[in-house]
């Protein structure tokens, strides 16, 4: 894979996952609604420095291993495969028929520090975001490349992508919640994920190093 083929797959598959909601998706709606455009956008913050603390664990933990031990890469690339094709093939199975953004929660007190912090912890706390970026962004180094430095890059973008989006939601939170709330909008996003990340567990599965 070069360099420029690494992007591109990984900006498809990392946008899909930006836009397909969940957690974070839920927390920048709810407070979008409740609490104001100004705590929205502080939490989207916190959502991103959270992302950037578990791509910089994944991307040094990950790239050492990678450097250190051809057994160690092959054991990462399964888990990573089967990881994908499972999240792949639960979202193909199993997509949902809507998404409740729970925007009726009435507001907590506290500043813009207080909603960073939330949507920090928020992803922090989540395993879920530490197991996905261990497993999604070696599968996207290309030989050659620094693990390190590019795992890096690679968090980088995906965070500009979800700032981004939370930039759109916040602008459009009212709609953006209705169209959420629609049966079969979400499920053929999960869909449209689940296939994505199938074809990429498959292809990692299958590629040599």
């Amino acid at each position: 894979m070069t360099t420029a083929q690494a992007l591109i797959a990984f900006a498809l598959a990392a946008g899909l996952l930006t836009i397909t909601p969940g957690l974070d998706t839920a927390l920048i709606l709810r407070t979008a609604a409740a609490e104001g455009w100004r705590r929205a956008a502080a939490v989207s913050v916190g959502i991103g420095l959270g992302c950037l603390a578990w791509g910089a664990a994944a991307a040094f933990g990950a790239g050492a291993l990678l450097v250190a031990s051809h057994a160690a890469y092959t054991i990462l690339k399964w888990a990573g495969a089967a990881y994908l094709v499972w999240l792949g093939v639960d979202l193909l199975r199993r997509p949902r028929e809507r998404f409740e953004t729970g925007a009726s929660a009435a507001p907590p007190a506290g500043g813009l520090a207080a909603a960073l912090a939330k949507g920090l912890w928020n992803n922090l706390l989540n395993p879920k975001v530490g197991v996905f970026y261990v497993s999604f962004l070696p599968q996207f180094i290309p030989a050659g490349a620094s693990p390190a430095a590019f795992g890096l890059l690679l968090t980088a973008i995906h965070v500009v992508m979800g700032l981004a989006w939370a930039g759109g939601l916040i602008l459009a939170t009212a709609p953006i919640a209705r169209v959420l709330r629609r049966p079969g909008v979400v499920r053929w996003l999960d869909r449209a994920t689940g296939g994505v990340f199938l074809a990429f567990g498959v292809r990692i599965a299958l590629e040599r190093r």
